[in-house]
């Protein structure tokens, strides 16, 4: 009985042991799934064009990094940037030097004068910042449209090390002030395709119409904005390279069309974490067996807007066709406001070459019969125009369908 006992002490506590380690384990990863891979923050940066002669320009940035969390320190040991021209003409004879200075807090952390990034840490719930200066010298400055910075640094923590990158984008050729494009008839009304610059996230609405739509514009004109280049100017992009596709992500890719841009385990990983991987989930399983009963398009009902608004790689003008661009956010919230600001018909739209007009929000009183009508020619276009921008004026007879419902 005492050897019986004792074997059955043994068992319970060998038994208590697994159990109490086997809790410890999920402890540990429920913790370590808590906590962020790095919780590092980018603050885009503001930009000042301090000499802007033809054959030489020269901006300079601000760049935060914030750390929000209470408990993590994160480590920034390295950190570069390098700098890609978009222009119309060469850039072989442009001279292009990037200088980083770290503009540090704290006074014992003063730029070196070697330029070298010595390694920082950012602690909890503190920001830093980091000065870029972009110099562009030779012929050919006049025609770079505009400036793809990167900036490449590592996040080091409690997850490991992790290399990042930052992309601004800085215009830096505009179209004069009331230049004058061509109006083009349509169904029911005028429509003119309106050229800008490169928008970026530096842009606000506002802004651009102001600059490029309002001296065109009169009392009753609908002003029309492409769903892509708003979701560019909110800073709607996924850079490929940052992105780690999940089991899901590859798996439910298999299953599309490849002129899909949920296609690619990246395109599809980039709605996974908009939307939440159940929710993908659950949208491949339910368009399947819609498909079944013959009913197309389930998985887009299901998975909602940002499913069909996503555009892949390729999928609009450089330099943006290295991202993947999600559709905007807060649409409706944007018509009101620019028509309060404006006084036009405000609409933010997705146009095809194939004649396919979807109204993702328009202002009060604006038809949706005549943006249709308007934009099934898509007089913007899908290559690289710059005119993501469409004024529309309703002919005299239709001005009254012009601002119905």
């Amino acid at each position: 009985m005492g050897h019986g006992l004792m074997t059955t002490i043994v068992g319970i506590g060998v038994a208590a042991f697994g159990l109490l380690a086997v809790l410890v384990a999920i402890g540990l990863e429920w913790r370590y799934r808590r906590r962020p891979a790095h919780p590092l923050e980018v603050i885009r940066a503001t930009w000042n064009l301090e000499i802007y002669e033809p054959t030489h320009y020269r901006f300079v940035g601000l760049l935060g990094f914030s750390n929000p969390h209470r408990g993590i320190e994160v480590m920034v040991p390295e950190l570069r940037a390098e700098v890609v021209l978009l222009s119309e003409g060469s850039v072989e004879q442009i001279q292009t030097a990037v200088q980083v200075i770290p503009r540090h807090p704290e006074p014992e952390f003063p730029p070196r004068a070697d330029g070298y990034w010595f390694a920082y840490i950012v602690k909890a719930t503190k920001q830093t910042h980091v000065e870029l200066c972009v110099d562009l010298q030779g012929l050919g400055v006049s025609e770079v449209k505009a400036a793809w910075v990167k900036i490449h640094y590592v996040a080091y923590g409690p997850h490991g090390r992790f290399p990042k990158t930052h992309h601004e984008f800085i215009p830096l050729k505009f179209p004069p002030k009331g230049e004058t494009g061509i109006w083009r008839q349509a169904e029911g009304c005028q429509v003119l395709p309106v050229r800008t610059h490169l928008l970026t996230p530096l842009d606000i609405p506002l802004e651009v119409l102001n600059r490029y739509v309002m001296p065109h514009a009169q009392a009753g004109d609908i002003v029309a904005i492409g769903e892509t280049p708003l979701a560019i100017i909110q800073g709607r992009l996924k850079d490929p390279a940052q992105l780690r596709p999940g089991w899901v992500a590859t798996r439910v890719c298999q299953f599309f069309l490849p002129t899909s841009s949920l296609a690619t385990a990246c395109g599809m990983q980039a709605l996974v974490e908009e939307v939440g991987t159940l929710r993908v989930l659950f949208a491949f399983l339910g368009g399947a067996i819609a498909k079944i009963f013959g009913h197309k398009g389930g998985f887009y009902q299901l998975a909602g807007k940002q499913a069909r608004l996503i555009d892949d790689v390729t999928g609009t003008l450089p330099p943006y066709d290295q991202f993947i661009v999600m559709g905007p956010v807060n649409s409706q919230a944007i018509v009101d406001d620019l028509a309060a600001q404006t006084g036009l018909g405000i609409a933010i739209v997705d146009v095809n070459d194939l004649g396919a007009v979807e109204v993702l929000a328009a202002s009060q009183g604006v038809s949706h019969q005549l943006l249709t009508a308007a934009l099934k020619k898509n007089p913007a276009g899908n290559a690289d125009e710059q005119t993501p921008i469409v004024l529309i004026r309703p002919q005299i007879s239709s001005r009254g369908a012009g601002m119905t419902e």
